[in-house]
Parts: structure tokens; sequence; C-alpha cells
């Protein structure tokens, strides 16, 4: 507009009269304007040079030293690592070797805590009631340390984490459980729980300790640029699951916290793992707990003849009877935690004294324990490891089932007892663990089940072939030759497939092979837990499903084997079709009343409510912005600047008629009461001594009378809303109304949804959300729906499924207290008044 004024050829002195405004300055010349801008910025550019030079020349001197020339070496090596190796690379071995660290700090102050008891035992043998309080008291205090500083620091750190992993990994975001405190929890409470001698695992918690390894690592690694910048978490945290230490290549982690893996990023996880095993084995050798790199548990099983065909089904009676014993298993640890639920009294008492519980379980799990009581009738002296050193023996402990025949080796001797037989024994101790590990898993401190349950198939495999070998005391006959039977090849078999049978995997039996170091009983193994599943997985979910169903975490279950009905169930029986929906030309009113009646995250956007042409899907927190920003107080503040305007323009035409000589000669007293307003000003309204309306504005505290208050929002709410700054979704995820269940519940695990439209011929006509497709799950694989929505209970008489009722929650006098309280106010926008507790979140 200026430049074409000056082509004009207007003079000078009209050109004064405009004011450029150009980085906050006022001239009357454009040209002299960047004049001195140019040479503003010749000098500054000036000065950046000379400070350039002074800096480049300091470091010139400093490259000169040895030490910067080192550094920058190094940095040059990086560089050319990285382009030629490979950031993933780098990113794995660094993983790798911190857990295999942290594993091998985490198994040397165990095994010292270990040891540090059994010191304490030997030391006062001449005392037995000393003894027994020493056995006693030290994992009691090492389980309250262990509960008390993972309450205290990180209460997300208890249990074993691989629900949680599924759940995580699955796309839902829980919070601190990937968190550099919950780390150190889990460490230092998984340190001190192991370190007591109670029934609990290792190997679940530490696959959350490897994923929060990973995830910290990748945030570290962020900073230094590169591909973890972008690199989604959840591709870390896989390699996290794979890598620690004891499991190498059996890929126990992806089996049981992914339902879809991807293939291309298993060699990640692969080379991870086996770079962590190799470390952690190397440390083990340079600590000189080995002589050199072995297996965690050493066989010598035969290798020429290890099994005749006639024992194979022995190894399968092994397998079905595990499957029944890990869902057992299961069962129990749930009812455990049902009974402790159900007991409201008991449950405030110890929600008061939280360490109370802990210490009572230890108390009681010692006691049974110890060595000269009843703990020697189940070897209660050994740890978790030397019992499965002495269960995976070769050697036959009794002939003809007589303890005086047995020959005792070492740490076997725990099993000797004059008053029973080697079978006594066994079924005493098989059953005594199984209970206590059930019982332990339930102290709210860093635990897993799979090594006790480990122990547990062991032993059972080591009565099943102790018992083969009393059978059979001359052994197998084979091509005229004998061989004896080995007991220790049944342990093994046991272990694998009870393991397998609670955690539903079929990789327990290669992570047996790596512990063991030979694939001698590679075919029992297999067929062993192979049925062990079978039988499992028709009866009970595996222990981690099991407790995400406890915790109520948002995951969805499996189909499990078999249910043909998951091919007769379409979408259209379980989707709702009371759907929440947004039009394109709908007002704020029905904004504001739509936001106030659901809790959604997003909402389906269509054409008209005659129409439902589905458009898009639009995030809950886009129309909270919409609303906000219409009854904004900027926009409050511009509409009292027009009133102050239009008020100030009444005012000078009413004084336009004074004589402009008779207002100069008045007093400032005459001219105050001249210059009053024509209206009072109103309640609520304060402004300040000068009356121009720019200042009310900037400097005044302003808050709308009511009348005004429901005049202006009268206004705003009859206004169409505008969706040109909104982000919208313009495709959302469809499922048509024939859509079977089979597919429906494959969708949902494999892209990780919360919730799918369903359409017919572009039409909206329902919507299916994750709690719908659980709740039908759950009915066909246990034959119980529990709190359905309404539509859901039309699958009552087509799946013939009892429901149950569902439980009454919240008190409706406390909600219209809260209603009427919040409903007094104001001062807040009209959206914000009503509480959002009365939302119905069961509608869509």
């Amino acid at each position: 507009h200026c430049c074409a004024q000056l082509a004009a050829g207007f003079p000078p002195q009209n050109i004064q009269s405009i004011h450029f405004t150009m980085y906050g300055r006022y001239t009357q010349d454009l040209g002299v304007f960047a004049k001195e801008e140019a040479a503003r910025l010749r000098q500054e550019k000036n000065r950046a040079g000379v400070g350039e030079r002074v800096k480049r020349t300091e470091l010139i001197e400093y490259d000169r030293s040895r030490c910067a020339r080192c550094r920058i070496c190094t940095v040059r090596c990086q560089a050319f690592l990285i382009s030629k190796v490979g950031e993933d690379w780098i990113f794995l071995i660094l993983l790798g070797l911190l857990m295999a660290l942290v594993s091998w700090a985490m198994d040397f102050a165990i095994a010292m805590c270990l040891q540090a008891q059994k010191w304490m035992y030997g030391g006062l043998r001449h005392n037995v009631f000393l003894q027994y309080l020493a056995w006693v008291t030290y994992p009691i205090v090492l389980i309250t340390f262990s509960a008390g500083f993972v309450q205290i620091i990180a209460p997300q750190a208890v249990g074993s984490g691989i629900p949680e992993m599924k759940t995580i990994l699955r796309g839902v975001v829980l919070k601190e459980y990937l968190t550099l405190k919950t780390f150190l929890a889990k460490v230092i409470g998984l340190t001190c729980a192991l370190g007591s001698g109670m029934p609990l695992g290792k190997e679940g918690p530490f696959v959350h300790v490897a994923s929060m390894c990973a995830t910290l690592l990748s945030k570290a690694m962020s900073l230094f640029g590169g591909i973890y910048e972008v690199r989604d978490e959840s591709v870390w945290m896989v390699g996290g699951n794979l890598c620690f230490a004891i499991e190498g290549v059996g890929g126990l982690s992806i089996e049981v916290t992914s339902t879809f893996f991807a293939v291309r990023n298993y060699w990640r996880g692969f080379f991870a793992a086996t770079f962590s095993a190799f470390i952690f084995r190397v440390l083990a050798v340079w600590n000189k707990d080995e002589e050199t790199i072995t297996a965690l548990f050493k066989t010598r099983f035969r290798l020429d003849f290890p099994f005749d065909l006639q024992e194979l089904p022995a190894f399968a009676v092994i397998g079905i009877a595990s499957g029944f014993g890990g869902a057992l298993f299961v069962y129990f640890h749930r009812k455990i935690v049902a009974i402790m639920r159900k007991q409201k009294s008991i449950t405030k008492f110890l929600m008061k004294k939280r360490l109370l519980y802990p210490a009572l379980v230890t108390l009681l799990i010692a006691t049974l324990t110890f060595p000269r009581g009843f703990g020697q009738f189940m070897a209660g002296e050994l740890t978790q490891k030397e019992t499965l050193v002495t269960l995976f023996d070769n050697r036959t402990w009794a002939k003809q089932g007589m303890a005086e025949e047995f020959d005792y080796v070492g740490i076997s001797e725990v099993w000797k007892n004059p008053q029973v037989n080697v079978f006594v024994t066994l079924v005493i101790f098989i059953l005594m663990k199984f209970w206590m590990s059930a019982l332990a898993t339930t102290i709210p401190v860093p635990c897993g089940a799979f090594m006790p349950v480990f122990v547990i198939g062991a032993a059972f495999g080591r009565l099943v072939g102790e018992s083969m070998a009393a059978w059979f005391p001359d052994g197998i006959h084979a091509d005229g030759s004998i061989y004896r039977i080995v007991p220790g090849g049944y342990a093994v078999v046991g272990a694998a497939a009870l393991s397998g049978a609670v955690t539903h995997t079929i990789s327990t039996s290669v992570i047996v092979f790596e512990l063991t170091g030979q694939i001698s009983h590679i075919l029992p193994v297999m067929i062993a837990v192979i049925l062990a599943n079978a039988v499992a997985q028709s009866l009970q979910p595996s222990v981690y499903d099991s407790i995400i169903r406890i915790k109520k975490l948002p995951y969805l279950p499996e189909l499990g084997w078999g249910h043909l009905e998951k091919y007769n169930v379409r979408v259209e029986d379980i989707m709702v079709r009371d759907i929440r929906f947004v039009m394109v030309n709908c007002k704020y009113r029905d904004l504001q009343d739509l936001i106030q009646s659901t809790k959604l995250k997003h909402l389906p956007l269509v054409e008209s409510s005659e129409s439902m042409i589905l458009l898009g899907s639009i995030e809950m927190a886009q129309l909270q912005g919409l609303l906000d920003d219409q009854f904004s107080r900027r926009r409050r503040l511009e509409y009292l600047k027009e009133r102050a305007i239009a008020k100030k323009k009444v005012e000078d035409d009413s004084y336009r008629l004074i004589d402009e000589e008779n207002r100069v000669v008045k007093d400032s007293e005459d001219q105050e009461e001249a210059i009053q307003p024509l209206e009072p000003v109103p309640p609520f309204c304060w402004v300040t001594a000068d009356h121009s309306p720019h200042k009310i504005i900037t400097t005044a505290i302003i808050l709308f009378p009511p009348p005004q208050i429901a005049e202006w929002e009268d206004k705003q709410f009859d206004q169409q809303v505008d969706f040109s700054d909104c982000k919208i979704d313009p495709a959302p995820f469809q499922l048509v109304e024939w859509t079977s269940l089979h597919k429906t519940h494959t969708m949902f695990s494999l892209l990780g949804l919360n919730h799918a439209y369903v359409t017919s011929i572009g039409r909206l006509i329902g919507v299916v959300a994750l709690k719908e497709v659980s709740y039908v799950v759950t009915a066909l694989c246990w034959r119980v729906l529990g709190n359905p929505s309404p539509l859901l209970k039309s699958l009552q008489t087509k799946l013939r499924i009892p429901c149950i009722p569902p439980p009454t929650h919240g008190n409706p006098r406390d909600r219209l207290l809260e209603w009427n309280a919040l409903s007094l106010s104001l001062s807040l926008p009209p959206h914000r008044r009503d509480t959002s507790c009365l939302a119905n979140s069961g509608k869509y």
C-alpha cells in the first residue's frame, strides 16, 4: 500500500502522515529505515565474525593437545562405526551387555543372601530354637523390606510384569511402568525377594526389567540423534523381552507377551539374547563360578540310547498330568486372590498394615520348610537351583523304593530320611511346594511363577522316573542290551511340561534344552509340552491372562480352540446401536450436551442425522477445544470491547451539541460530571480512570452480570460449529455388519484397536468396542457372560450362556449433591459447570 502511494507520486509531506510499522518502529521513509537496518545487521555480522575467529583460534590451540586429538579420533571412529555397522546393532549390543551385567549382579547378590542364611543356620546348629529363629527371621526381614521399598518407590514394580507388558505391547498406555524409578524398585525388590529363599521366580520379572532397560536406553541414545528419536518403543521393548540372560533363543517372552509378532524384528531379539547369554556366562567364568562356558544345570544323560520307545507312554502321561496340574495351579492362585478380596474386613485391615500380609505368609512358609522340622521331609534346606541340580541327576535314587539303597552323594543327602522312602519325600515336596508357590506369588513384591512351577514339574517328573525305575529294575531290554531308566530325563520332561501348561507356551521346551545343554530328550519333551498345553488351554487361561483378569487390564483374551460359535456370531449381534455422534451442521449447544453425556475419547462424524453417512472420526479433546475456544476469555473480552466502543459512540453523539468553548472553561469536577455514562456501570465490572475502550479491555477485571451471561451465551450456543481448524480422521476403521467374531477378534488383536465403526453402504449403524469383544470371547471360552450390555444379553439365547447380574456401584444421592454443587458456579464456562460423573459411559 505504501509502495503504491510512493509510485503514484505523492509528495513527501503526505508520506509523512502515513505511519509505517516495521519491527515495532515508526518511520517516515521506508528507504531510510532500510538503510539503518542494513547497517545494523552489518555491524552485528562483523561482531559475530570477530567472536567466531577468536573461538576458532581457541579451538585450534585446543586441538593441538594430545587429549583433543584422541577425542577427535574417537568421534570419527564412532561416526564410521555407525555408518558401516548400523545403529541397530550398536543399540542391541549395549542392551545385551547391560542386561547381562544386571542379571549377573542380581544373581551374585541373591547367592550372597542365600549363603548368608545358610551360614547363620549352620553357625547355630547347637541350639534348635536359635536355628529356627534365624531361619524364620532372615526371610521375613528381606520380604518386608522388599514389599515396603516397592510400595514407597514404585508400586508398579509389584508382581511379574508380564501381564502389564502384554497390555503395553497391545497399545495401551500404562503410566510409570517403564520408568527409571520402577526399574530401580524392580531390581532391588526382586533381589531381596529371591534372596529370602521363598519359592519365587526371576524369569517373569526379568522380562519386565529388560523391557524397561530397552526403553530407557532408547531414550538415552535419542539424545545423540539418529533413529532412536523416531523409532517405536515397542520394537526395543520386544528386543528387551528376549534379552534375559538364561533364556537365550527360547523365545518365551515373545510367546507370552505378543499375540502377533513381526518376524522381521525377531533377529533383534535373537542377537541381543545371544550376546547377553554369552556375556552372562563369561562373567560366571570370570568370577570363577564355572571353569568354562557350560549350561546352568549340567546333566550327564546317555547319548547313545537316551530312552526307549516303550517309555513314550510314560512321557505322554507326564504331559497330560502336567496339563491338569497347570490348570489347577492357575485356578488355585486365582481363588486365593478372590478369597482375600471377598473378606472385606481382612482386606481393610491389611490395607492399613501393608507389611503384615507378606510377613505372615513368609513366616508360614519358612516354618514349614525349617530343615530340622517338617522341612526334613521335603528337602527344605535346598535352594531352587540346588533342587534342580539334584532332580536332574541321571542316577537312580532308590531301587524297589527302599531308601537304604540310596546312593547319596553331596547335596542329594537332604532327600534321605530314615522314616520315609524317596517316593513319600517327593510326594510331600510336590504337594507342599504346589500351594506354597501359589500363595507366595500373591505377596506384593516383584516375583514370578515360572521357576517355582519349573521346580515342581521337575519333581513330578522325577517321581514318575523313580517309579519307572522301580517297576523296571533291570531297565528296558532292547536288541539284547539292557538300558536302565534315567529318572533325570523324566525330570526334564516334567519341568518343561508343567511350566508350559501354566504359561501356555511351547518355547519352554527350547529353554529346557538350553538350561541342560542337551537335546537327547527332544522328542519326549515336545510330546509332553504339546499334550500339557492342549489340556491346560481347554481348562484355564494362562497364569498371565489370569492375572490380567484379576487386575482388569484392558487386554483382549484369546478365542481358544474348537469354539465354532465364533463363526456364527456376527458384529451386528454385539455392536451398540445407541450411538453418540457429531453432525457436520451441529451447533455448540448440541456439542455441549454431547460432551457432558459421554466419556468416550473418539466420536464419529456424520453428515446428518437422517443420512448417517460416516465422514470420519474426531477426538473428544478436539471437540472440547472447540467449545473452550468459543467460550474463551478472549471472545468475552472482544464482546465487551465492542459494547464499550458502541457505548462510547453513543456518548460522543450526545455531547456533540455542547459548545467546545464551554467544555474547555469548565473545571475538572464539571468535566468529570459531564462525561458520566448514560447508564450506570453494571455490577461485577470495574474499570480504570482512563475511559479508552482499549485500556478498559487490557487493564480491567471484567465479570459479566447474570443477565448478560444468558444473553451472550445463548447467541454463542446458537452458532454453528466450525470444524475447519479441527483434526479429523477421514478413514476410521470400519466393519460391515456381517463380519464374523473370528475376523473381528483377529483385527482387534492384530491392529490393536479399541473400537471400530459398523457401516452399511457407508451409513453408520453401530459401533463395537474392545469391551464388547472381550465379553463375548470370555463367554465363548468360559461359558459365562458377566456384566453385559443390553445388546449382549441377546447372545444368551443364541449361545446359551448364563448371565451374571452386574453389581451396583455409586450412590445416586451423592451424585445429585455433586451435580447441584457444581451447577451453582457461574464463573466457569457453561460447558464446564456440570460434573462428568453423571455421563453415561456405556453409550456410544
